[in-house]
């Protein structure tokens, strides 16, 4: 059954972006604004869809953290962007530019404040990166910018080095780092097919105040990050799903 209910999540999930993104274009083209406001009711719809097709939830713990900031995850999943992005007030995300090239969800991306990278571009597109980022603080439409400081998704147990972008973005901008825990692969795949139920955690923790060496700031970040992470899988009482 579980096979035909993930099919089922997903379809869903393409019928509601669909009549969502036609349904809100008028409202955003009179008011650019609102589309800080769909990421939040979209993610909500999907997560309901979760819980009720999948019987996945999600656990909020900690505290959002609102004004302009910066969010650094771990990123197993995409359970933890739903969870993510709909806790905090106005997010956005620096994400593969690819992203941006998906019907419906790229388009609404770019307005609501996500940043596309190129990474072969290496040091120029972090230039580019943090120019916008001070760009927008000066306009004061910067909100919460998650980034994943691995890169990428990783499965339960796994570690990457954490990149130096996110030290580097803070010590450019001043602003603070709010790390987050999780432990949403362990219930849904890094590939978004091996679903099981139950209910997964994310957890917002202390903030990385700026003022400190980047590369030591993110070395703390890792350790805050990875630690807590792991303290929430070993807690799940599950084993960990086969890589």
């Amino acid at each position: 059954m579980w096979p035909l209910r993930t099919a089922a999540y997903y379809l869903w999930i393409a019928g509601v972006t669909l009549v969502m993104g036609l349904w809100w274009l008028p409202q955003i083209m009179r008011n650019p604004a609102r589309a800080h406001v769909l990421p939040i009711v979209w993610t909500g719809r999907l997560l309901s869809a979760a819980r009720t097709i999948l019987s996945v939830s999600v656990e909020l713990r900690g505290t959002p953290p609102q004004g302009d900031v910066i969010v650094a995850a771990k990123h197993q999943s995409f359970l933890d962007i739903l969870a993510i992005s709909h806790a905090v007030p106005q997010c956005g995300f620096i994400m593969k530019r690819e992203v941006l090239r998906v019907p419906v969800m790229g388009y609404y991306a770019r307005l609501a404040g996500c940043i596309p990278i190129d990474r072969a571009r290496g040091s120029e597109a972090m230039r580019q990166i943090v120019a916008e980022i001070q760009d927008r603080l000066r306009a004061g439409d910067l909100g919460q910018l998650i980034i994943y400081p691995e890169g990428t998704r990783t499965r339960p147990g796994e570690r990457r080095k954490y990149k130096h972008g996110v030290g580097t973005i803070q010590a450019a901008t001043g602003l603070d780092v709010h790390p987050v825990a999780v432990n949403c692969g362990m219930f849904w795949g890094r590939d978004g097919l091996r679903i099981r139920p139950g209910r997964a955690v994310i957890e917002f923790l202390p903030a990385v105040p700026a003022g400190q060496d980047a590369a030591a700031a993110v070395a703390l970040l890792e350790q805050r990050i990875e630690t807590e992470s792991d303290r929430l899988m070993a807690a799940a009482g599950l084993a960990l799903p086969p890589r």
